[in-house]
């Protein structure tokens, strides 16, 4: 992707502009940023995957002002019908069950595949909708079907309804208003308050991205180190042989809060042990997330990674669904290349040392990559 080529999927900006204007910092409408001769996906199909075991699914169905939440799956006769108004049937990852709701990230990777979230696609009857509410990380909302009205402002703070089993927001008042037609696009930052009204049936895709929290991130990464750190020998143990005699047992000394606090410092500087742990805990798959067992690769094939696969690198590393591999020289560059791109080509992939073709073949047999030109589920 060229990040300095205007796109009309920006509105005419190119994403290194919209980064530094929008990302983060206001919102940003664009009419007919992706236009839609048809959705990538028919109510039908939605429906079926809401009925899906393994598919994250929500309906919720306002009466008056009352709300209901119900979690999927949901067989065709356990959703309201069609003609009924004010109910809404979302449908979470659909990203990891439909390649043409994989490829609509495509166009969303000048952002960092770090931060990215899942593909929702919300059905709505007239009036259907989740209430004024806001999220904690960025969306931007795709009009595919049908219109939709929405409403957003900004909230410095965030007032939630009593007794309902969404986070409605009580004192969200709009500043600007829009109705979105088929191919129309909303970009939206974190803690917008928006509220979005269907106008007729209509179904709506979000991709969001999302934000972690500092002491999720946290937790996350020091599991992740607990469960790693196995090297017991090389343990230092504390020792005090000055320490003196106290009248204070319950205190703390000073000399083991040091210790501690070297211990942490020690492990966060370790050659790999942060690094290690930041990307296995961004590369770990959604959960409930699982792949088939694969096939072993053909040679003379490109490969393509599975829609559910999750791939990033930094300096050192290439992280994978979770799991960290060493690379340099060519096999990084191609490596990089692979998750960059989420292909790589036969001649490419030709040149890569017997390891790591070897290290592409155990990935394709756990189901993380495919050859290119495979037939069926990608």
């Amino acid at each position: 992707m060229d990040i300095d080529a205007a796109t009309p999927l920006l509105g005419g900006l190119t994403p290194a502009t919209f980064m530094r204007r929008h990302w983060q910092k206001k919102p940003l409408l664009v009419r007919q940023a992706v236009p839609m001769a048809q959705p990538f996906v028919g109510r039908a199909e939605l429906f079926a995957l809401a009925a899906g075991e393994g598919v994250e699914s929500r309906l919720i169905v306002r009466h008056g002002k009352d709300w209901s939440l119900r979690h999927g799956p949901f067989a065709r006769r356990a959703l309201p019908p069609l003609a009924q108004p004010q109910w809404s049937l979302l449908v979470q990852g659909m990203d990891l069950h439909l390649d043409r709701a994989r490829d609509m990230i495509e166009r969303f990777r000048f952002v960092p595949d770090a931060r990215l979230d899942d593909v929702m696609v919300s059905y709505a009857t007239d009036g259907g909708g989740v209430g004024p509410h806001f999220d904690s990380y960025d969306v931007f909302l795709l009009q595919i079907h049908g219109r939709r009205r929405w409403r957003i402002g900004r909230l410095p703070r965030p007032e939630l309804q009593p007794d309902v089993p969404l986070k409605i927001l009580t004192n969200f008042v709009a500043e600007q208003e829009w109705l979105l037609e088929p191919g129309d696009m909303l970009y939206l930052p974190p803690r917008w308050a928006h509220d979005g009204i269907a106008e007729g049936e209509c179904m709506t895709c979000s991709i969001g991205f999302r934000s972690a929290g500092a002491r999720e991130l946290g937790r996350e990464l020091l599991q992740r180190a607990l469960d790693s750190d196995e090297d017991e020998a090389g343990d230092a143990i504390y020792r005090d042989p000055a320490q003196a005699a106290t009248t204070a047992p319950g205190r703390i000394p000073e000399a083991l809060h040091a210790f501690g606090l070297d211990a942490m410092r020690a492990w966060l500087e370790q050659q790999g042990g942060f690094d290690l742990a930041l990307g296995e805990v961004l590369s770990e798959p959604k959960p409930g997330v699982w792949f088939d067992a694969g096939a072993p690769l053909p040679s003379g094939c490109a490969v393509r990674l599975d829609r559910r696969t999750r791939m990033i690198y930094d300096r050192r590393h290439v992280f994978i669904n979770g799991e960290a591999f060493r690379a340099g020289g060519r096999d990084a560059t191609l490596m990089r290349r692979l998750a960059d791109r989420r292909t790589l080509d036969a001649g490419r992939l030709d040149s890569l040392s017997d390891d790591a073709r070897e290290l592409l073949d155990q990935w394709a047999r756990a189901g993380w990559l495919h050859a290119d030109d495979e037939g069926g589920s990608r």
